[in-house]
């Protein structure tokens, strides 16, 4: 058996948890520059306020409805997460952590421990509710996909109290014919919309199809997909959560830019992002997406993008660095007032089975990498850098409505009056 255990509204739920005076307000955080809406909590969701709309076009809305809006605080969304998945960890001997709100957990053996899956899904939600104060749904069922299911059906479905199970094909067709097939875990936008020109309308209609058949028409992960929600396991846990086939990191600036030393600053600063997150997985980048724009709502938009290609893949922060010095004086414009600028790797490779060139030596230097990770895992994330990313107030993100970092700073820490 497997469950998956998510978070309600994580964000919104986690600003609630220091904040008593807001728990029974309608709350929704913002995304980075407080830009869009990126969580919105059950209170706010029966406002039918819409996800990833932007926070000026429905600021009256949310301010004649009395909705507390918050900024996104990553440093107490990291904390309260790592609380809850080591609480969470505490009823299986197997959890994989899938993201920042949701655990998988596997259960082998255990069906002479648990006569009831349907009550061991409850006092998990109590155990996290009790430890962290963060609501939390829990779905059971035979395969990754279908607990996955289960796990929406108890969030998202009438019927259902914050706990689902798939232990039998009673409940299996139950939820998957309640369940629209661009619900399905892995199932797109793009392919749900072909999934429903064919008549597939349901979770329950992409189970009947015939596997081999999908397979031929989409995918082999479509394929897998159909095999999991009928019960046969095909998903490991090396599967359930593959390498990224691109990275990217992106930015609005806080304030306009215009002078190109801050653009080449915030160009240096993504390039060191990216290439810490190819170093955690392992990969290896040939191409680099160099891009800046103006904002689209002003007068004369302007946008460059220019692709940078590499002799050698590399996943080196000052390779990176000394590519975007190459392309920066084709992205400047004098006179733009820069809003946004990113970079992204591309077309990656396997670091464990890279080919090496004979005429071609790689600039890496993975020594010096290695010191970089280790002094900013141990010290934080900004610690040490590379000189060209030097940060500057023009740049650094916009958070208006931040909340205090209840579990990380100390002059943020609660203060109980008796």
């Amino acid at each position: 058996m497997f469950a998956l255990v998510d978070a309600v509204a994580f964000y919104a739920s986690a600003e609630k948890v220091f904040d008593p005076t807001i728990r029974n307000k309608p709350v929704v955080v913002l995304t980075n520059n407080d830009g869009c809406i990126c969580a919105v909590c059950p209170i706010a969701r029966k406002l039918k306020i819409p996800k990833f709309e932007p926070y000026f076009k429905l600021k009256e809305f949310l301010e004649k409805h009395n909705v507390v809006v918050r900024s996104s605080n990553y440093e107490l969304y990291a904390d309260l997460s790592t609380r809850m998945m080591t609480e969470i960890n505490r009823y299986s001997d197997n959890q994989y952590i899938y993201s920042i709100d949701e655990s998988f957990l596997h259960f082998e053996g255990f069906n002479s421990i648990v006569k009831d899956w349907h009550a061991y899904g409850h006092e998990i939600r109590r155990s996290v509710w009790r430890k962290t104060k963060i609501p939390v749904g829990v779905g059971f069922g035979p395969t990754a996909t279908l607990s996955k299911a289960a796990n929406h059906a108890a969030k998202k479905l009438l019927g259902f109290d914050g706990v689902a199970v798939i232990d039998n094909e009673a409940s299996r067709k139950h939820i998957l014919g309640m369940m629209d097939v661009g619900d399905v875990w892995g199932i797109g936008r793009r392919i749900s919309k072909k999934l429903k020109i064919m008549g597939i309308h349901t979770a329950l209609d992409l189970a009947n199809q015939p596997a081999r058949r999908m397979r031929k028409q989409f995918s082999v992960v479509l394929e897998r997909t159909i095999n999991e929600l009928n019960g046969t396991t095909c998903l490991s846990w090396d599967e359930v959560k593959q390498k990224k086939k691109e990275v990217y990191s992106t930015r609005s600036f806080g304030e306009r830019i215009t002078d190109i030393h801050s653009l080449k600053s915030a160009l240096a600063a993504h390039c060191s992002i990216v290439s810490r997150k190819l170093r955690k997985q392992g990969s290896l980048a040939k191409r680099l997406v160099v891009f800046a724009h103006s904002s689209p709502h002003e007068n004369n938009y302007y946008k460059r993008a220019f692709i940078h290609e590499f002799p050698v893949a590399s996943s080196d922060a000052t390779v990176f660095a000394n590519a975007v010095k190459n392309v920066i004086v084709s992205i400047y414009e004098p006179g733009v007032r820069f809003y946004k600028c990113g970079i992204g790797a591309i077309e990656l490779e396997d670091g464990m089975h890279h080919q090496g060139d004979l005429f071609n030596q790689s600039q890496d230097k993975p020594e010096l990498m290695k010191c970089l990770d280790e002094i900013n895992n141990r010290f934080g994330s900004h610690t040490l850098k590379i000189a060209s990313e030097k940060q500057t107030s023009f740049w650094k993100m916009r958070r208006d409505f931040l909340s205090p970092r209840y579990t990380t700073r100390w002059s943020d820490i609660p203060v109980i009056h008796c």
